[in-house]
């Protein structure tokens, strides 16, 4: 069975003030956590993350690649899972629709859709009504019914379908904007809709308290409580004639670059040693000793590599990272955007959670004079 997902994650998050899908939780962000949990899964071939203009712009570079292909958003939810199923791979049998904002969905969640949309057709997934429901007469707040809750499910996502069975919906109702879910279009189709018995965990990020409740789950789900822990990192270099300037993973244009054994990137060897420190692991220079000339001319990307395979075995995690450059010249404040980008694709993190600022020396030593760039560098890892 070919399987394939779209995440949907284009709203404009009115109820939290601001977009919930690309707010921080534990670590990385809400529709991050959504998509880890089917891009870690061996059956799942193919990923289409909907993101809008915003997001895209800001997180859409970073996120694409591998299993993921980042798409624009329609202008309604529906708008979106258009875009998104027309940039499935051909061949496709199963299709998983999921929200971006609900990041505690388990593979063994998406796996019984899988199973069940693969039988009978269309499967989504729901919990059962803990609560008692009432029906309340429109503007008049009195209550005028108390159904059986027993009857009532609250439907969640994945919601999970047949490619054909999807493709008829969409194309039968392509003008139909105002359907909350596309179980709804599948429904007037004709095609039973089968129900898959989900968890309550796997709650949407509507309200800031739920960013409260979805960090707590996912700290349990992690073996407990991380401590965070901060590094600190330096670096300087001569600024020389001859060489090119590189400096957070961006080649910039001037005269002079920096002298070292490496590219010289100052921003890179700081911010790696940050995170080190925060570990507990020493500096760059032990994994790239400067006295070993096979490391000569080595672009720093490569030790960021190694830095975060570090992290990595370690069980940490990055968190933050706050750069401070020292330079004369040349000015870096027409680059600060593209800087910024760079040092948060390299180490993978939002831009949200990456700072990058320069300061002169005002005309003091000898990075006054031009003939240095220093970094300093402070790193949050949370760790076990």
């Amino acid at each position: 069975m070919r399987a394939a997902a779209i995440i949907v994650s284009g709203g404009s998050g009115s109820r939290m003030g601001r977009p919930k899908q690309f707010l921080p939780l534990a670590g990385l962000t809400v529709a991050e956590w959504s998509l880890r949990c089917f891009v870690d899964m061996a059956e799942v071939e193919s990923v289409v993350l909907v993101l809008g203009e915003d997001a895209l712009r800001e997180h859409g570079a970073r996120l694409n690649g591998g299993k993921v292909t980042v798409v624009a958003a329609g202008p309604t939810r529906m708008g979106s899972v258009r875009n998104g199923f027309a940039a499935l791979p051909q061949g496709v049998e199963v299709v998983a629709v999921h929200d971006g904002a609900r990041p505690m969905i388990t593979p063994e969640i998406v796996r019984a859709t899988f199973a069940e949309a693969a039988k009978s057709g269309a499967a989504v997934a729901a919990v059962p009504v803990k609560d008692t429901l009432k029906v309340v007469e429109k503007g008049r707040g009195i209550v005028s019914e108390t159904p059986d809750r027993a009857r009532f499910w609250a439907a969640q996502t994945p919601q999970t379908y047949r490619y054909s069975v999807l493709k008829e919906a969409l194309e039968k109702f392509a003008g139909d904007a105002d359907a909350t879910d596309e179980s709804q279009l599948v429904e007037r189709c004709g095609q039973a809709v089968s129900v898959v018995e989900s968890s309550y965990e796997n709650f949407k990020i509507t309200t800031p308290e739920d960013i409260t409740m979805a960090s707590a789950i996912i700290e349990a789900r992690e073996g407990g409580r991380r401590e965070s822990r901060t590094g600190f990192g330096y670096d300087i270099h001569k600024l020389v004639e001859g060489r090119e300037l590189w400096l957070a993973g961006v080649k910039l244009p001037h005269n002079k670059g920096l002298l070292g054994h490496s590219d010289g990137d100052a921003v890179l060897h700081a911010c790696c040693d940050a995170v080190l420190g925060a570990l507990g692991l020493g500096e760059i220079g032990i994994a790239f000793p400067p006295t070993d000339p096979k490391f000569k001319g080595l672009a720093s990307k490569e030790i960021v590599a190694n830095t975060l395979g570090k992290l990595a075995a370690c069980g940490g995690e990055l968190v933050h990272l706050d750069a401070t450059l020292i330079a004369e010249e040349p000015k870096l404040k027409p680059h600060y955007e593209k800087l910024k980008a760079s040092l948060a694709a390299l180490f993978k993190l939002p831009e949200s959670r990456v700072s990058l600022k320069a300061k002169s020396n005002e005309g003091l030593d000898a990075i006054g004079r031009g003939e240095a760039i220093a970094c300093h560098a402070v790193a949050t890892v949370l760790a076990p």
